[in-house]
């Protein structure tokens, strides 16, 4: 076999729940802080998308489903008619390109600072625990803000804000949502042992720690179908200060009351996010086993990892974020084995076109 022909594993086509995709190759969310006034999208953002549309499946960058999930300066929402109509535009510029793409629902909790929240409130929380992590502002990075615990009686509202963020995402064009469930952040949160110590329906053994995902999954896959929902995981990831004493009994149980859901995919972040894939040992087949939809692992797989990844069924998908950034037309590169272009790290977060929408296809 010839390397291309290795290589058309990856380009096969797959139905993902209600979304039929034309091959393997994903584009994970990735946050670039380029968002306009009021965290509204625009045209420069669409054109961003619109060179990726070769991909199988892009997810949009993490996206605030209200004002209190915001965590860092110029990241997008999609909580305000405004929000919604720039959203349009890139939806549209994606699908007349041939592509397809669900939205990331992102809320930080206490990834954040007062000086991003509504009224310069904390940010909430599961427990009142200060994340030691950082936030990008105005003035630069900053270390996040000490946060407040959620009441009991406000955990509906924020499962509604969720519910009512898919829904937005369904009137901007979107395919679908992914719920991010990954890397620190709300559900993450309430997830792991270290930062939740609540003592209420939402705290101390994996059930209670589990709901809040399953609860929100279950909210927004009643209201777009489960077969355009999707949820990221990240079992080690130790972002946002976050770890379990025991994260394969905890993840192997969240995988199995979202299976009930027969959600879209899982999304999957292996080791820790954009670091080392093995931190610790884990059988990520085991937390997989009970779930009948798509399998999408993500982080530092190169054209052969992600050859093999499908080949070998240990996964549908395979998701890249950084090669995606700067390689507008990855899913070529890869099925000709085509040299990638290198990205440009200063350019990653803030600022316009350079670095954004500037880098060359192969035909340049």
């Amino acid at each position: 076999m010839t390397a291309l022909h290795d290589a058309d594993v990856l380009f096969q086509p797959i139905q993902v729940g209600d979304m039929a995709l034309s091959n393997r190759v994903a584009m994970a969310p990735l946050t670039r802080n380029r968002a306009g006034a009021g965290n509204v999208p625009h045209a420069l953002n669409a054109t961003y998308y619109a060179q990726r549309a070769s991909a199988g499946l892009i997810i949009a960058e993490a996206t605030q489903i209200s004002p209190e999930g915001q965590g860092y300066i110029d990241t997008p929402g999609i909580h305000s008619p405004a929000q919604i109509e720039g959203w349009r535009q890139v939806t549209d510029a994606v699908h007349a390109a041939g592509g397809r793409i669900v939205l990331q629902l992102w809320h930080v909790g206490r990834i954040s600072h007062v000086s991003l929240q509504p009224g310069g409130q904390p940010p909430v929380a599961p427990s009142a625990i200060r994340a030691q992590a950082k936030t990008f502002i105005a003035s630069g990075f900053v270390d996040v803000s000490a946060p407040r615990a959620l009441a009991l009686e406000e955990i509906p509202g924020v499962i509604d804000s969720y519910r009512q963020a898919a829904a937005n995402a369904r009137a901007a064009g979107f395919d679908g949502v992914e719920v991010h469930g990954a890397n620190g952040y709300l559900l993450d949160q309430f997830l792991r042992d270290k930062s939740n110590h609540r003592t209420d329906a939402y705290g101390g053994g994996i059930e209670n720690r589990t709901r809040l995902l399953v609860e929100v999954c279950e909210a927004v896959a009643r209201e777009i179908g489960p077969g355009r929902t999707g949820v990221r995981l990240s079992p080690l990831t130790s972002s946002g200060d976050v770890a379990d004493s025991d994260p394969q009994a905890l993840f192997n149980r969240a995988v199995e009351r979202l299976a009930a859901l027969e959600l879209a995919y899982i999304h999957v972040i292996e080791g820790e996010t954009g670091g080392d894939r093995a931190p610790q040992p884990f059988d990520y087949a085991a937390m997989r086993k009970p779930f009948r939809g798509a399998w999408i692992v993500n982080n530092g797989y190169d054209r052969a990892m992600a050859i093999d990844a499908v080949a070998s069924g240990r996964a549908d998908l395979v998701a890249f974020g950084v090669p995606f950034l700067a390689n507008p037309d990855l899913p070529r590169r890869l099925r000709e084995n085509a040299p990638l272009n290198a990205p440009d790290q200063a350019t990653f977060y803030g600022g316009g076109a350079h670095g954004y929408t500037d880098y060359p296809s192969l035909d340049a």
